[in-house]
């Protein structure tokens, strides 16, 4: 079965004036010769992605989109008309949001992360703002501790809200971030805590002593880059820290212990030195 919103791997079934045919099959779709290849046989094997073109109908290509079936992306809106947004996502058509799958109203130019969906009544592919419907956290598919795929979907005095793995909302609290995160962003993260209620709270470091050893790798790196010699110790300010590192006093303390103890670095009045080995 050919789908829409993914890519297929398909046969070349036969060659047109239009381009050429590709088959599951089953089912037959076009690759408009734009896109065929210099070279090629008949039952030749080419992976396209499929969507619906301008009259409403399957067609193949080779350009890659922005955003596949049941994903997250930061699009950008191309124009606005009567029944709602059209996003660039890398095709020739753009695809659309109806004002009803609009979280609030959108403005042409302005960038939304958006969810885009099969639409069972008029099996096309709409994008959607409103992503909370797209996401649940009543079964939880991690664990904590475990290192997550996170998109940000938009910042509070609380914290950074976040999808995990695009399945399940997340929150990142702002005094534990020490990066320029915006909407759209993926990172990186790892599960933190797991609330009775379900609720997920994400941090961009490892928790307990494992989280040691990366943040320790950053100092040796930065040491290295700047001739072995930081102006940082166990006395300075948490925002020179920050500046410098991107991680709090506490993870730095941390981390040049497990440095010293290994006797890796020296820590003086100025700062640390790396010790030549």
């Amino acid at each position: 079965m050919i789908e829409l919103g993914k890519y297929n791997t398909l046969s070349i079934a036969r060659d047109t004036q239009v381009g050429l045919y590709l088959t599951d099959g089953k089912d037959d779709i076009l690759l408009p010769n734009k896109y065929v290849p210099e070279d090629f046989e008949i039952g030749d094997e080419l992976t396209v992605f499929v969507y619906l073109d301008q009259e409403e109908r399957p067609v193949a290509t080779t350009l890659e989109p922005y955003i596949y079936l049941n994903e997250f992306a930061l699009l950008r809106v191309s124009y606005i008309n009567k029944f709602g947004a059209f996003m660039n996502w890398g095709l020739e058509k753009d695809l659309f949001v109806p004002f009803r799958e609009q979280a609030r109203p959108m403005e042409a130019t302005k960038r939304y992360l958006i969810h885009m969906f099969l639409d069972e009544k008029s099996n096309r592919l709409v994008g959607s703002s409103k992503l909370n419907q797209f996401l649940s956290n009543e079964e939880l598919t991690v664990e904590e501790g475990e290192e997550v795929d996170l998109i940000v979907t938009h910042i509070t005095e609380l914290g950074i809200n976040v999808i995990i793995n695009e399945q399940h909302k997340g929150l990142m609290y702002l005094n534990e971030v020490y990066d320029d995160l915006r909407t759209g962003d993926r990172v990186k993260g790892y599960i933190k805590t797991i609330r009775p209620d379900n609720k997920i709270d994400v941090t961009l470091q490892k928790t307990g002593f494992d989280g040691i050893e990366p943040n320790a790798e950053k100092i040796l790196d930065e040491l290295r880059a700047s001739r072995g010699f930081l102006r940082l110790n166990d006395n300075s300010h948490p925002e020179d820290i920050k500046t410098v590192l991107k991680m709090s006093k506490k993870t730095f303390k941390k981390a040049i212990g497990t440095l010293y103890k290994q006797k890796l670095i020296e820590i003086k009045e100025d700062g640390i030195y790396l010790i030549n080995s």
